[in-house]
């Protein structure tokens, strides 16, 4: 009987334990009110542009939010947010200000810090490549990565671990696209498309690579414009990434050549 005793009072207190586990362990309800004026916030330091401000509020509610479409619209928000933050002079955690050096160029600027010419002209204004001793440039440090995900036809750019903007691309058809670990290595604006018994200048309805090429280490493959909207967001391509002329564009000015790009399942 003792016996018994001890085994009852020992499995009263296991359950006890798993009990108050489980109170402690509980998620909070979420504050729809607290919620609502975080967003409320971040409306009003957009309107105020504090970008920076805005996109930190938005950080914060999305981490409240439960809704599934309310999330995605937060989400929006803060990728067209991390756009604009990039293409301004807005100096962030993944960004300095530099000071020009005599004999510097925005070329060797741009390879110091593993960036691009493009990306360092948009953030500063720049509308050529002049530059002189002394002047303040915004410049980005956080590397840039890429991440292609086939099953769901996106793909993600990363700034240092974080994803800052989703794009929809095409992949190829019966899954022509190659997974694994790759890296840009050469980068063509207004590509012309050399195919199998012709030469298909740039600008032509019939070249299939758009207005941007970042070719792979991977011989024939790589990221491209397109010629057909439509065909965007399916595996339909002879193996390559293909993106919306627009988003190759946008992506072309990030990132440099060396920049990995990863693609999976």
């Amino acid at each position: 009987m003792r016996r018994n005793v001890f085994i009852f009072g020992g499995i009263g207190i296991i359950i006890l334990v798993l009990l108050i586990m489980a109170v402690f362990s509980r998620k909070p309800a979420v504050d729809k009110v607290s919620v609502k004026n975080i967003l409320s916030q971040a409306e009003k330091a957009l309107s105020d542009k504090d970008l920076l401000e805005a996109r930190n509020l938005y950080r914060k509610a999305s981490g409240l939010i439960e809704d599934t479409a309310l999330l995605e619209q937060i989400n929006k928000k803060i990728e067209e947010l991390n756009i604009k933050i990039l293409f301004s002079p807005i100096i962030d955690e993944c960004s300095v200000t530099y000071t020009v050096k005599p004999k510097d160029s925005l070329i060797n600027i741009a390879k110091k810090f593993g960036t691009t010419v493009a990306l360092i002209k948009k953030a500063n204004g720049l509308t050529s490549d002049i530059i002189h001793p002394n002047q303040k440039l915004k410049v980005a440090t956080c590397k840039f990565s890429i991440v292609v995900d086939k099953s769901l036809n996106l793909l993600f750019l990363k700034q240092g671990d974080k994803v800052i903007k989703t794009y929809v691309v095409s992949t190829g058809k019966n899954n022509s696209t190659p997974t694994g670990k790759f890296k840009i290595v050469n980068k063509l604006e207004n590509p012309t498309w050399f195919k199998a018994g012709a030469v298909v200048p740039p600008g032509s309805p019939e070249n299939v690579l758009g207005s941007r090429w970042m070719g792979l280490d991977i011989k024939g493959y790589g990221i491209h414009g397109n010629r057909n909207v439509n065909e965007i967001g399916k595996q339909v391509t002879q193996g390559c990434i293909r993106m919306h002329n627009e988003d190759v564009e946008e992506l072309y000015d990030i990132v440099p050549i060396g920049t990995e790009v990863v693609i999976v399942d």
